[in-house]
């Protein structure tokens, strides 16, 4: 599970901004105006389930020197959607 989900800087971080547009997903911010210092990313891939022709990446970001805990951060930014896993 990305990290960033839990941190206070999600809405402003250039780094998430590029998890959002690697998992197809809206931006929490078109302008994200804070650049982390050592995010970590992990990229999982896998065949999709129904095809042996598609493959599926998961981007997470597993660690980040800029990281601020604000346990739930992500939620509140959202309301009511489903919490990215």
């Amino acid at each position: 599970m990305c990290i960033c989900i839990h941190c206070a800087l999600v809405d402003r971080c250039r780094t998430y901004h590029e998890v959002e547009t690697q998992h197809q997903q809206q931006h929490l911010t078109d302008q994200p105006d804070f650049e982390p210092k050592s995010p970590t990313i992990n990229v999982n891939i896998r065949m999709a389930d129904d095809s042996h022709d598609h493959i599926e990446m998961e981007w997470d970001v597993v660690s980040c020197e800029s990281f601020v805990a604000d346990r739930g951060r992500w939620a509140r930014l959202r309301p009511g959607e489903l919490i990215p896993t």
